[in-house]
């Protein structure tokens, strides 16, 4: 039982720029609260343990969720980052041996087909860590995937610290990963806050494992669809054309 999957929802912010008052997962698109697109996809992709990480108004995606089977909560009380989230499941992760996939609650467009290959090339590859990354014509504002000359995943770097060569890269950081559970922790106990907005960050992780000789590998295997963000009203209303375009074509 200990090395079935298990999947870790990160689902504590508010939203900002959203301009409601609502936990962004339970924004709605097309008339369901965008994190119930997460764990649909999550459990048809086989996975049936999920842990949602909870934090502003915790309460309200608790009383969403209640009675889904397999899910279990864990409460971030402070913002300290995506990398902090995912330590608040250290005890829930400490028993774990399978892999952990990663992935955030304001995701809708996830496809299970994207979260099936992930895991399948994980389960192939048995690498400590598996970014799973999109081609995305206009990367603005996302992370970079740099590859060394082989091909090879070499880093993660944000927009603001990418080179002009850097910026031109297509190939894009989805916020989706694949963790070996003990390599995970590993690799948290080496977060620092040490930057500009004295946060843990998830995106570090792939780095961490990388330099102390880990085999992290980056898999393109997410949709054009999935590349899709939502950090503003209008982006929500993008995301909810979208989804309502794909749901006529299947």
């Amino acid at each position: 039982m200990a090395s079935t999957p298990l999947a870790i929802i990160l689902a504590a912010g508010k939203g900002k720029r959203m301009a409601s008052d609502l936990p962004k997962v339970l924004l709605s698109v097309c008339g369901r609260p965008m994190i119930r697109y997460v764990v649909d996809a999550v459990r048809a992709a086989g996975i049936e343990r999920m842990m949602v990480v909870v934090g502003y108004r915790a309460e309200l995606v608790r009383q969403e969720l209640a009675g889904e089977p397999g899910v279990a909560f864990v409460e971030q009380t402070e913002q300290l980052g995506t990398g902090h989230a995912v330590m608040m499941c250290r005890d829930a992760l400490s028993g774990h041996e399978g892999p952990v996939l990663i992935l955030a609650g304001d995701s809708p467009l996830v496809q299970v087909a994207s979260l099936r290959a992930i895991m399948a090339e994980f389960a192939a590859r048995q690498p400590a860590c598996m970014l799973g990354t999109a081609t995305k014509p206009d990367p603005a504002g996302l992370g970079r995937i740099v590859r060394d000359e082989n091909g090879d995943f070499r880093a993660v770097v944000e927009e603001k610290d990418a080179s002009p060569s850097e910026q031109a890269i297509t190939e894009v950081n989805m916020s989706t990963y694949v963790f070996q559970a003990g390599e995970l922790l590993w690799a948290l106990d080496q977060l620092t806050a040490d930057n500009a907005q004295g946060e843990y960050y998830l995106t570090d992780c792939p780095g961490v494992l990388k330099q102390a000789g880990r085999l992290v590998l980056a898999a393109n295997v997410l949709q054009q669809c999935e590349s899709l963000s939502i950090n503003t009203p209008a982006e929500l209303a993008a995301v909810d054309d979208e989804m309502k375009r794909m749901t006529k074509l299947e």
